[in-house]
C-alpha cells in the first residue's frame, strides 16, 4: 500500500537548523514526486517544497534560500534540510508521494522554532 514515516522534527532556536527525514515503503519511491507540507495551527496545509522523479525542486516562496529538498533513492528518503529557521516555521512538516492518481501522506512531524 505504500508508506511515508517522517522524522527529525523538534524544538529550535530561532535561526538554528533542523533537517527533517522521510523514509519510504511499500512503493516503488524513485518513481514518485516527493513533498514536504506544512500545517500551522489555524492554517490551511501548504506546500514547503517539491522534488521530482527526476529531481528537479521547487520552493514556496516563504523558504526559499532557507530550506532545500533532497532525495537519496538508494535509501527510498527524502530530505528537509532546513536552516535560518524563523518563528513562523512552526507547524506540523509532512511528507506527501505523488504519482499520477495515487498519493500517499506520512503521518506528520513537529517542528517548533522559539527561544
Amino acid at each position: 500500500q505504500g508508506q511515508l514515516v517522517e522524522s527529525g522534527g523538534g524544538l529550535v532556536q530561532p535561526g538554528g537548523s533542523l533537517r527533517l527525514s522521510c523514509a519510504a515503503s511499500g512503493f516503488t519511491f524513485s518513481t514518485y514526486a516527493m513533498t514536504w507540507y506544512r500545517q500551522a495551527p489555524g492554517n490551511e496545509r501548504e506546500l514547503v517544497a517539491v522534488i521530482s522523479a527526476g529531481g528537479s525542486t521547487n520552493y514556496a516562496d516563504s523558504v526559499k534560500g532557507r530550506f532545500t529538498i533532497s532525495r537519496d533513492n538508494a535509501k527510498n528518503t527524502v530530505y528537509l534540510q532546513m536552516n535560518s529557521m524563523k518563528p513562523e516555521d512552526t507547524a506540523v512538516y509532512y511528507c506527501n508521494a505523488k504519482r499520477a492518481l495515487r498519493t500517499i501522506w506520512g503521518q506528520g512531524t513537529q517542528v517548533t522554532v522559539s527561544s
